[in-house]
């Protein structure tokens, strides 16, 4: 594409296009969509609305901006190709024309010479300005249209910049922008001087599809002189990328049986080149086919939007499961000669209807089935299905027609093999049913697809033959209840209880009767007929009576082939008799021993229930005559009475006091129970007070008992101790007997501690230890002072301050008397706690106590005797003793 020029010669503005002929040079492939030049408009009052067309419509298109758009892809000839653009005002109608001249490139770079024009800063002047003054105006420049992947020569020179008044004043160009100054940089260069603008490499479209770039008119100063003109450099698309799907694998499904034209699935393939033009139009079509049963072309491709569609009937996934084809993408809307291609794979799987019922495999299915037995499975039924396994085409589902009024029987479904297995789920008895003749049907999960011309359902029949077994006697009734009056005394006939066995088909002799649960065992049963039979006297008020119902169970058992048991249970309902007096409650009861309010409260407990229990009569009796000289009874309730003094005193102590207790029954029962009451001396509140109390009352057992515990406890843990002290002691013996003799420390030299590093090796102040009349009085030790490197073990005692004066020239009197000066000072330590008196130091008068000799060598000594001393003074001979060595 190459700018149209625009000078403006004169002063004056004429409206239309700035010249009559443009030509421009294109490439020789134009594309569809593909931009070739721009035209622009001159209009001097800049409000006209200008609409532009083209004498070639078909070929040519021309946008409202003014860029002139090829319609179609075509190759140019070698001949010019011309058309006109027409420019008409909206408003008036006013119509101007401009002819266009295309010229192809040439085949080879420099077969012939591309003329390069000139951009220039245009100006213009409008007439009602001062004639002084001229006014820049901004002109968009046409797009300069370049090829990628040009193979040069490069620099590769483009466009001239240049300036109207670069013949009066020395100017520099410099352009700015993406590619030139600005990353990428270097793409684009321009001559500073002449204002050639040049391309420095081959472009790629894919990366960087346009330039936008701005020229610069500066003076050798740097003053702009021009207002900046931008450049827009289009990258024209080749056909440089092939078509890339975006899987290579593509997978869809399609029902089996679908109608032709039912939609599959759509492939997709992009290509980097311009969409807009036709290296970037693809198109697409279906190569192969596999497998090509019961068609070759079963699908077809839709070639602009690559969707998949059916084009044929006749899928059968039975048949076939799965159809791959290979797609091809192809640009240049699928020109083979000029396009690129790329394949694919579209892997297209038929996926199952239910277009095929369940059909049982056998029209009859037989089974057996031991009676009352349930949850067994009886028969299996077997179908064949040839939709997809394991899908609701597939599965079986099995119900009953007939055969089955009780619903003794179900079908569920395996669902791994979908056999359905015939299950009995209600108890059948052989002596009632023989044999069951069932009547059932299968059909799918779903129902069959629309069309199909298979009955839905498949049926059969189901012979099921009850097998018998012997079967465990049962008692009648079960529970039975008998009402009898307790006391039956033993030995009596209670009741008869028998059972029956349910197999009237097979050879049985007799039942036998056996006891299984007597809690009391009060009852046994006739091994044969059945008869219940007392063994112990009948008491309703037994623990093992509940509710005055008493249980027993009684088993029965044939002689069959396996041998069966049937158990019964016998209920008792025990009648109540007045076989039980009542009793007083507490049987204990304190109380005050002067005459006070403090009745005692006391109950009367009888076993027996109405009418055999209260109301109850309570009194005293007649003797001895000190009970109703001392107390006397009020009944307050039918079941409560309160015992208290008669007397206005009593000595407190423990009394039995009888009280007789008369029930309601007929005839009555009476009981005369024994109340211990303990009576002592009462506090200003009514209670015991504690001393008497404990003598009245006493601890209880329960207290004596725990008190005995303790007491045993601590004795046991004391004599554990002192056996545990002994044996310590013991074991401590054996060890020191144990003790090699050679380890004896009485045969050893022990160390106890060191004295220090001698007299000579510290300084001390030994004045005290010399002669007192030689002391001056101002160096005497102060007192208490000890040897540095002696431990401390009590504190420094302070001993009192013995007087300077001079002390008696013999040592021995100044070591006395600093003896009872310690023995007198209250804060000195113990007697067996080491004493420091002072020290001698170095200049003392006495001798040295470090270097005592023996005043006999033991080299002359005989020391063989200590041989004879006994393994403990062993180590002295062999030291001592055993020659010169």
């Amino acid at each position: 594409q190459a700018p149209i020029k625009a000078t403006c010669e004169d002063m004056s503005c004429k409206t239309g296009f700035p010249e009559d002929v443009h030509s421009a040079v294109v490439s020789r492939s134009v594309h569809g969509g593909q931009p070739l030049l721009n035209v622009r408009f001159r209009s001097c009052d800049g409000n006209k609305k200008i609409h532009f067309g083209s004498s070639e419509p078909e070929d040519f298109r021309v946008g409202e901006d003014g860029v002139v758009y090829a319609e179609r892809s075509f190759q140019l000839s070698a001949e010019p190709t011309e058309f006109v653009v027409s420019a008409q005002d909206k408003e008036t109608q006013e119509e101007w024309q401009m002819r266009v001249k295309l010229t192809p490139e040439p085949a080879f770079p420099g077969a012939s010479e591309k003329k390069i024009e000139d951009i220039v800063f245009p100006w213009q002047q409008y007439k009602h300005s001062s004639p002084l003054k001229r006014q820049k105006r901004d002109w968009v420049i046409p797009p300069i249209n370049l090829p990628e992947n040009s193979r040069g020569p490069f620099p590769q020179e483009l466009v001239r910049i240049r300036s109207d008044r670069d013949k009066s004043l020395s100017l520099r160009y410099s352009v700015t922008g993406p590619g030139a100054d600005q990353p990428p940089t270097g793409i684009f260069i321009i001559n500073p001087i002449s204002g050639q603008l040049s391309v420095t490499k081959p472009l790629d479209r894919e990366q960087i599809a346009s330039f936008h770039l701005r020229a610069h008119a500066v003076d050798v100063n740097g003053n702009q002189v021009e207002n900046p003109i931008d450049i827009v450099i289009n990258v024209i698309d080749m056909n440089d990328n092939r078509p890339e799907f975006l899987h290579q694998v593509w997978n869809g499904t399609v029902p089996e049986g679908s109608k032709p034209g039912t939609y599959v699935m759509t492939v997709t393939a992009i290509d980097a080149d311009d969409p807009n033009a036709q290296n970037g139009m693809l198109r697409y079509r279906i190569l192969s086919q596999a497998p090509s049963s019961p068609s070759p072309n079963m699908f077809t491709i839709n070639n602009e939007t690559g969707d998949i569609i059916t084009v044929a009937a006749g899928l059968d996934r039975e048949k076939v499961q799965q159809y791959t084809l290979i797609i091809q993408a192809t640009d240049m809307e699928g020109n083979p000669t000029y396009g690129l291609s790329n394949t694919a794979t579209a892997v297209i799987t038929v996926t199952d209807v239910n277009d095929n019922p369940p059909e049982f495999t056998a029209m009859t299915f037989y089974g057996e089935v031991p009676e009352n037995r349930v949850d067994v499975i009886v028969a299996n039924l077997t179908v064949t299905d040839k939709d997809q396994p394991h899908t609701p085409a597939w599965n079986a589902m099995y119900r009953m027609t007939g055969g089955d009024p009780t619903g003794r029987f179900t079908i569920l479904t395996d669902p791994n093999s979908n056999d359905g297995l015939v299950t009995v789920v209600k108890p059948i008895d052989f002596e009632t049913n023989r044999m069951f003749v069932l009547t059932v049907a299968a059909e799918n999960q779903v129902p069959l697809a629309k069309g199909i011309q298979h009955p839905p359902q498949s049926t059969a029949t189901v012979s099921i033959t009850v097998i018998d077994v012997n079967e465990s006697p049962y008692f009648v009734p079960n529970p039975k209840l008998v009402r009898q009056e307790e006391g039956l005394l033993a030995g009596s006939m209670l009741t008869t209880f028998t059972a029956q066995d349910p197999d009237r088909y097979m050879q049985q002799t007799s039942l036998r009767y056996s006891k299984l649960s007597d809690p009391a065992n009060w009852l046994k049963i006739d091994p044969v007929n059945g008869q219940i039979t007392t063994t112990a006297v009948l008491d309703r008020e037994s623990i093992y009576v509940q509710n005055n119902m008493y249980n027993a169970t009684f088993l029965a058992s044939d002689n069959g082939i396996p041998p069966m048991s049937g158990t019964g249970t016998l209920q008792i309902y025990l009648l109540d008799i007045n076989d039980n007096a009542p009793q007083v409650n507490p049987k204990e009861a304190t109380t005050c021993e002067t005459l006070q309010p403090n009745a005692i409260n006391i109950t009367a407990i009888d076993p027996d229930i109405d009418p055999n229990a209260g109301p109850f009569a309570f009194e005293l009796p007649d003797t001895p005559a000190s009970i109703k000289r001392n107390w006397t009874i009020v009944r307050i309730s039918g079941d409560h009475a309160q015992l208290s003094l008669r007397i206005r005193f009593l000595e407190a102590g423990i009394y039995d006091v009888p009280i007789v207790i008369t029930d309601s029954g007929n005839p009555h029962a009476s009981s005369t129970s024994v109340l211990k009451v303990k009576v002592c001396q009462c506090d200003i509140n009514g209670d015991c007070t504690d001393v008497d109390r404990i003598v009245g009352a006493g601890l209880g057992t329960g207290a004596i008992i725990a008190i005995l515990l303790c007491i045993i406890i601590l004795l046991i843990l004391v004599l554990m101790f002192v056996v545990w002290m002994k044996r310590r002691d013991k074991e401590r013996q054996a060890k020191q007997l144990l003790i090699d003799p050679e380890d004896d420390v009485r045969d050893n030299i022990l160390k106890y501690d060191e004295e220090g590093g001698g007299e000579e090796d510290q300084d001390y102040d030994l004045s005290q230890l010399q002669q007192p009349d030689t002391v001056e009085p101002d160096a005497i030790k102060p007192v208490g002072i000890r040897r540095l490197d002696e431990r401390p073990i009590h504190a420094e005692p302070q001993y009192p301050v013995r007087s300077a004066a001079p002390h008696p020239g013999d040592i021995g009197d100044f070591i006395n008397e600093g003896l009872k000066a310690a023995d007198n000072d209250p804060t000195a330590p113990p007697y067996d706690s080491l004493l420091v008196f002072d020290y001698e130091g170095s200049g003392s008068t006495a001798g040295s106590l470090s270097s005592l000799n023996s005043s006999s060598s033991g080299g002359e000594q005989d020391y063989d005797y200590l041989n004879d001393w006994g393994p403990r003074f062993k180590k002295l001979a062999d030291m001592y003793g055993g020659g010169d060595d």
